[in-house]
């Protein structure tokens, strides 16, 4: 292994294909960042895009910083140099732009750490007039709430990037060229970019209970931010434009098939925030495999569910008949097919993942799941009596309303799986095994499951327990659990206000030792996480605009407590949740 930073990034560098390399002369540079290590980061699809996004633009160079780990923190540390590119080995305060990918809240504690290896004050108001580069965010986190890191960042582009990069970037070049900084840069970018959020230029209020009270704009810049929809060119299925062994794909290409899902369940962000959803076509897709396969033999097709894309199996089959080998992300139960789940087989893959998410009938009538207990069944028949496939199963324990009975539910659910699997392997002598992932629900903002606590760690940790000592005897079962105490720390950054931020820095400030910082901060943080809070107070996001009503959200809150289901998303043929409004301007 290289010993020093600059021979480990050139080593790394040299081990991938399709690398920009550009001349920063009379370039804007932006430092794409991606808060986690290289091999999450180069396996993340949407940090991918945006990579090809910047430097498609011929006056623009966007270079990689990710979080060091292992041998690669202790040279930083050893060193004391400042965090570097990959690409030409450039500290990150000598960018004109720092550009952070967020995909998920457990990662906020390392934007500090970046922030902080790359000698860059962590705060916003402590870089004004420092002669630091703006700093911003985007992703999918940064329109469900950004204000847990509001402090840390001088700006957020909310929304999806393919629609909107270009305007910020001419926007943005034109103010550079200008010399404009400061106040006067988030001023002018706020009133020119209409899905920008600037959280300086907005202020906050709250009730003695700890409750917002009032959030407006300070001067001059929009009460409400309009997240930015792309609506998807039939003929441009976005995939990634970097190979490396170093991923969790190991050289594979990644393609997005389709964006969001239309299954409408009540706890699922992506389902809401990506309103309506978007399938690339047959005719798509096979032109962008043919283009892909010409220099790999190996691709990951990406979409929420991806059986569920209309065609799914010609594609497939498209894949099989040029020589190469194909993984999918997941499946829908119910809408498997028989040659879907063979080309699987022959292109090599040898797991399945499949989400029941809850044990009984009951419960999945609450998430909304359109799921019954006889299609998961059906599913399992026909995976097992095709191949040798282990199975994946993913579900959620402590989901608003949950019983003993729903949760005992889950463990004679996957029984009856592992009889089917037993019975459809039979003729053929062999068959896969079971892994269980059991996920604590967390609520998310813009679902009808927002206004939901988290259940009590200590609640959780008991039915883990219940359920582990109930599967455990049973042969070709693991399960594998998430921890409560994280998925607490996660809730507290996806449901938390500005406020949250101090948390978040004194927990920077001690090492990580969040229980410590929970008990020196003046906030309760179970306000954030165990509150059931009331359908008609102040959001911490109310300001965003993603284009579904809070008066459907709250439909649907009514249903779930009632277990009813509500209909699927139909792109198009209805307005009920008012998303594909977006769309008709």
């Amino acid at each position: 292994m290289p010993t020093d930073i600059v021979s480990l990034y050139l080593a790394r560098v040299a081990g991938e294909t399709g690398t920009v390399r550009k001349d920063r002369g009379g370039r804007l540079s932006i430092a794409l960042v991606y808060p986690n290590s290289y091999r999450l980061g180069m396996s993340n699809l949407g940090f991918q895009v945006v990579y090809h996004l910047f430097n498609k633009r011929p006056e623009v160079v966007a270079e990689r910083f990710f979080l060091p780990e292992g041998k690669e923190m202790s040279l930083y540390l050893q060193s004391g140099k400042p965090l570097m590119s990959l690409e030409s080995q450039t500290p990150l305060y000598l960018f004109d732009l720092v550009a952070f990918s967020l995909s998920f809240e457990n990662d906020y504690p390392n934007i500090l750490k970046i922030l902080e290896l790359g000698s860059i004050p962590l705060l916003s108001k402590d870089r004004r007039g420092g002669g630091f580069p703006p700093v911003m965010a985007g992703g999918i986190t940064t329109f469900l709430n950004p204000e847990p890191i509001a402090d840390f960042m001088d700006f957020f582009l909310m929304g999806e990037a393919e629609s909107f990069l270009d305007h910020f970037l001419d926007t943005f070049i034109d103010l550079h060229d200008g010399r404009a900084e400061g106040a006067e840069l988030l001023k002018a970018l706020a009133t020119s970019v209409p899905n920008l959020y600037a959280p300086a230029l907005y202020a906050q209020e709250y009730e003695k209970g700890g409750a917002i009270r009032a959030f407006y704009p300070k001067a001059g810049v929009p009460e409400t931010i309009r997240t930015a929809r792309h609506v998807t060119d039939a003929d441009a299925v976005p995939f990634s434009t970097i190979r490396t062994q170093e991923t969790e794909f190991s050289g594979k290409v990644l393609a997005e098939i389709g964006r969001g899902c239309g299954r409408s369940c009540r706890f699922c962000a992506a389902g809401y925030v990506y309103r309506p959803p978007r399938i690339h076509g047959v005719k798509a897709i096979k032109s962008t495999m043919d283009k892909v396969l010409m220099s790999c033999d190996k691709v990951g097709l990406i979409a929420a569910a991806v059986s569920d894309v209309p065609g799914i199996e010609e594609v497939t089959s498209h894949i099989l008949e040029k020589g190469a080998h194909f993984s999918v992300s997941s499946l829908r139960a119910d809408s498997i097919t028989v040659r879907l789940i063979e080309d699987l087989r022959d292109s090599g893959q040898k797991s399945l993942a499949i989400a029941p998410e809850a044990g009984s009938e009951r419960m999945r009538r609450v998430i909304n799941k359109h799921l019954s207990r006889q299609e998961i069944i059906e599913a399992v028949r026909l995976i097992s009596g095709t191949g040798d496939f282990s199975l994946r199963l993913y579900a959620l324990i402590g989901l608003p309303t949950e019983t003993n009975d729903d949760v005992a539910s889950l463990v004679d659910l996957v029984k009856v799986i592992r009889h089917h699997m037993i019975k459809a392997s039979a003729q053929r002598g062999s068959m896969g095994q079971i892994r269980l992932s059991l996920n604590c629900f967390i609520p998310k903002p813009f679902t009808p499951f927002q206004w939901f606590p988290m259940e009590e760690i200590g609640s959780l940790k008991q039915k883990q327990k219940r359920l582990k000592k109930a599967l455990i005897k049973e042969g070709g079962i693991s399960v594998g659990f998430d921890v409560p105490k994280w998925a607490y720390l996660q809730t507290l950054l996806s449901q938390g206000d500005r406020r949250v931020g101090s948390i978040l820095l004194k927990a920077h400030e001690l090492k990580d030792d969040w229980k410590k910082a929970f008990r020196s901060s003046e906030l309760n943080p179970d306000f954030f996480v165990y509150r059931q809070k009331d359908l008609d107070e102040i959001l911490p996001w109310d300001f965003i605009d993603n284009g579904v009503r809070k008066a459907h959200l709250k439909r649907e809150y009514d249903l779930a407590l009632k277990a009813e289901e509500s209909d699927e998303c139909r792109m198009g043929d209805c307005r009920l949740c008012g998303a594909c409004s977006l769309f008709d301007k």
